[in-house]
């Protein structure tokens, strides 16, 4: 009888290219952050009226959204593609994670938001779309600002973690990870609006992603010597 031959598992790795994947992640979050950021108003108990004159901005951000998540997905790839062989478990089960967490809480952030436009643009009787306007975004934002927020956090101290322990990314990056997850944790106050602390995540990972890709493609020219 022929003896099985044990399977191995195959390693592929990413293509050079793949750390784009972040950066494009960073720059459509980024955008879409900003036009909310300087569209949506301070006091939510305004009524919502502002949605009606910003409704072409405000679906533009929306829609940019989805495509930062999946690209936020490669860049979860990528990072572990760069770290290799030298995966720990119990670290990258937390990194997976947040990560996922991370994205069904911003996806659930776009739909709540987009779903409140949608119903205050249908709604003839402004007293009662007025209700389902503060509600809706009190709710979005809390999302947004006590869950969102908190796992981008963890994300970056899991991540951290891991590029400390391999050493595949300068220590500087790393602790400014630290630096920064501390910051999104331990953040207080203004919970019921968006602020600019929200986009400390996509330019640590647009660091993140810049260094990654220029290593690539330093590493290409030395490896053909």
């Amino acid at each position: 009888m022929k003896q099985e031959e044990p399977i191995t598992p195959i390693h592929s790795a990413a293509p050079k290219p793949a750390a784009i994947a972040g950066i494009v992640f960073s720059v459509l979050l980024i955008t879409s952050l900003t036009l909310l950021l300087r569209t949506i108003p301070a006091n939510l108990r305004d009524g919502g009226e502002w949605l009606i004159t910003n409704q072409t901005t405000i679906l533009l951000a929306l829609n940019l959204v989805p495509f930062s998540g999946i690209a936020f997905l490669w860049f979860m790839g990528v990072v572990r593609d760069r770290i290799g062989g030298k995966e720990d478990q119990f670290l990258s089960t937390v990194f997976f994670g947040s990560g996922l967490l991370f994205l069904a809480m911003l996806f659930s952030f776009a739909a709540m938001t987009g779903s409140i436009l949608l119903v205050y643009l249908a709604l003839s009787d402004r007293a009662l779309a007025a209700g389902y306007y503060t509600f809706g975004q009190t709710f979005a934002h809390e999302i947004m600002n006590s869950y969102a927020i908190k796992m981008a956090g963890v994300f970056m101290v899991s991540t951290s973690t891991l590029f400390v322990k391999t050493r595949v990314i300068p220590r500087w990056l790393a602790f400014l990870g630290y630096g920064l997850a501390g910051l999104m944790l331990l953040r207080i106050g203004q919970l019921d609006r968006i602020t600019w602390v929200s986009l400390v995540f996509p330019l640590w990972v647009l660091l993140i992603s810049i260094y990654i890709l220029i290593d690539n493609y330093r590493r290409k020219p030395a490896a053909a010597l």
